[in-house]
């Protein structure tokens, strides 16, 4: 297990969820199973167990695909007037195969807001990521004060 003890910011954690990998580390696997969040990230030892995104990637997922597939739908409907038979037999495995690309990057991104912002049970975690990085500034100021900010003072 690596100890990664460092602000990651939001753009980032959910870029790693959405990438489906751990938003601390950026290294373990976020998913056990297609939709199930591992309970720790078997890298960091980061805890997932206590996420809560529910069905809000679902209500993206779903948002996006009908954003991207209506108006093509639309769009190929006026401009070459199809029969059904065949609007259907593209356009249903079309949004089929979005809604399920979409949908386990959408919940990891949520995830990694979800740990980002420290929501729900992840509150504690984020609390022991500030008190770290708090620590490693102080010692940084030490550093810098026990060289007489000689570094500093070069600018």
């Amino acid at each position: 297990m690596t100890s990664v003890r460092q602000c990651v910011p939001v753009a980032t954690a959910m870029g790693r969820g959405f990438m489906m990998k751990c938003p601390h580390c950026g290294t373990g696997d976020l998913f056990g199973r297609f939709l199930k969040v591992a309970d720790h990230c078997p890298a960091c030892g980061e805890e997932f167990h206590h996420h809560r995104a529910d069905d809000f990637p679902a209500y993206l997922v779903i948002a996006v695909v009908g954003h991207i597939i209506v108006p093509a739908i639309l769009a190929v409907e006026v401009a070459y007037a199809p029969p059904a038979w065949l609007q259907l037999g593209v356009w249903l495995p079309l949004t089929l195969i979005g809604s399920l690309a979409l949908l386990q990057p959408t919940k990891g991104a949520i995830v990694g807001l979800q740990w980002q912002a420290g929501m729900h049970g992840f509150a504690a975690a984020k609390q022991r990521r500030l008190a770290d990085s708090e620590v490693r500034v102080q010692a940084a100021r030490m550093r810098c004060s026990s060289s007489g900010g000689a570094y500093f003072d070069s600018f």
